[in-house]
């Protein structure tokens, strides 16, 4: 599928302000030096949370389209684009959820799409303006979970957008998006069923995000976060922190779209079977044969022989 996909310059990189372009350029310095030509990030979440918008924002032009009311198609968008030798592979993908429950079909698409492709990020999306957090949550992080298994919460960064969000009856902000995204780490953990032992020396980063045109902007035309921090290269820092955690990236292949072949399985418990037969059934079996042999009568006929060849000596 990525292979088809004809690469373009990345051009929108010169819409940012000069000061965003300076940054942006610095962080693909970093690639370079560390010899990496190429960086996939595969976008997932809910319908309706900004995961188009924030592609569109990070690549600075509209290249995947937007859908307020989640009449989206269940295809994934492929936006790649190339700036001095790397390229950056951005994988926008449907809403998961669909009458209240997951889309399974929308995430066997998915999977599928991402065949013989390597994930090093995952931006999973979520509203900061949202007050709580429910069972659909836990659904979305089980349904990734058992997509591309518990690993791939160790190459991801929690993203929150409408970051410009005034929280109501003047709660302070710091401590509304503490609040917020401790909740939705939460679900994570329990939804992907991550333990203490996964959890040792690792965190998924927190990435605040504001797409919409009311952004505030700093003296450089940087848009920024209420707390001052220029959004997009904080993002794109983040991104690249990850990518160099040290955790493996998830690569997508046959196996891991289609699960594991029933008949392989089977195969390999056949020699399992033969020992379990032979230990508890066939070895029992002879055993119960020989003591039942050894303490049964002679007959009749053998007794009368023997006697007979006694009176005869």
């Amino acid at each position: 599928m990525a292979a088809l996909q004809t690469l373009r310059e990345w051009i929108g990189i010169q819409q940012f302000p000069p000061a965003t372009q300076s940054k942006l350029l610095e962080i693909l310095g970093k690639y370079k030096e560390e010899d990496v030509s190429s960086l996939t990030v595969l976008v997932m979440g809910k319908g309706g949370v900004g995961k188009s918008s924030t592609v569109n924002s990070v690549i600075g032009e509209k290249a995947a389209a937007v859908s307020t009311f989640q009449s989206e198609g269940l295809r994934p968008t492929l936006v790649s684009r190339t700036r001095s030798g790397f390229t950056l592979n951005i994988i926008d993908t449907p809403g998961l959820i669909e009458g209240g429950y997951v889309n399974d079909q929308a995430i066997n698409i998915i999977k599928r799409f991402l065949l013989n492709m390597t994930i090093d990020v995952l931006l999973y999306v979520d509203r900061l303006d949202v007050y709580r957090v429910d069972d659909l949550d836990r659904q979305v992080v089980g349904a990734i979970t058992d997509a591309f298994g518990k690993e791939i919460w160790k190459k991801s960064a929690l993203v929150l957008t409408h970051a410009q969000f005034s929280p109501p009856d003047g709660l302070n902000y710091n401590h509304f998006v503490s609040k917020r995204s401790n909740a939705l780490l939460k679900v994570i953990q329990t939804g992907a069923q991550l333990k203490k032992q996964d959890l040792q020396g690792f965190s998924i980063p927190v990435i605040l995000v504001e797409n919409s045109g009311r952004c505030h902007k700093n003296e450089s035309d940087e848009m920024i976060l209420p707390c001052g921090t220029s959004w997009i290269p904080n993002l794109f820092n983040k991104i690249t922190e990850i990518s160099f955690n040290g955790n493996k990236a998830i690569h997508v292949d046959k196996k891991l779209v289609e699960g594991p072949n029933p008949n392989e399985r089977g195969k390999k418990l056949i020699p399992l079977m033969f020992a379990f037969q032979y230990l508890l059934v066939m070895k029992p079996l002879v055993r119960a044969i020989k003591s039942d042999v050894s303490r049964e009568s002679k007959p009749a006929w053998e007794l009368r022989d023997s006697g007979l060849a006694s009176r005869r000596s």
